[in-house]
């Protein structure tokens, strides 16, 4: 092999060790920051609800046995369109410590999940109490 082979073989490796670390270095950069977005987003959804409809909604019945885990709650909270994430809810399950009571709730979709939850964790009594509370208004 001629010097000049050499040289033009050096400088083909170095060109490729360079752009081979440049292109992990992007695909770095790029994962860190889809990251870093995603995992921003499901804080907000953690600690900052937002109901699935606004006001007036739209009424829902939810029956919990006491065989209920926190993820089957989560998941017929989800199929009956009351939240958008399932994994957000058990975490604040756990998070907030909601256990939920058995029984049959009526929960409307301009409720937040903290607001579900809470109920879901004081019992139907505390829901045909709100009730009362409203219609007397």
């Amino acid at each position: 092999m001629s010097q000049i082979t050499k040289d033009i073989n050096k400088i083909t490796g170095t060109i490729i060790g360079v752009s081979g670390k440049l292109i992990l270095y992007a695909l770095i950069l790029l994962l860190l920051t889809e990251g870093i977005v995603r995992g921003y987003a499901f804080g907000h959804t953690i600690f900052y609800q937002t109901p699935m409809e606004p006001a007036p909604g739209s009424n829902k019945v939810l029956t919990v046995t006491a065989e209920d885990s926190g993820a089957d709650i989560a998941a017929a909270l989800k199929d009956l369109g009351l939240i958008d994430n399932e994994l957000a809810a058990r975490f604040q399950m756990k998070f907030y410590e909601y256990e939920a009571v058995p029984g049959t709730y009526t929960l409307n979709t301009s409720m937040t999940s903290k607001e579900i939850l809470r109920l879901l964790s004081e019992g139907p009594e505390a829901e045909k109490e709100e009730e009362n509370t409203e219609s007397s208004r």
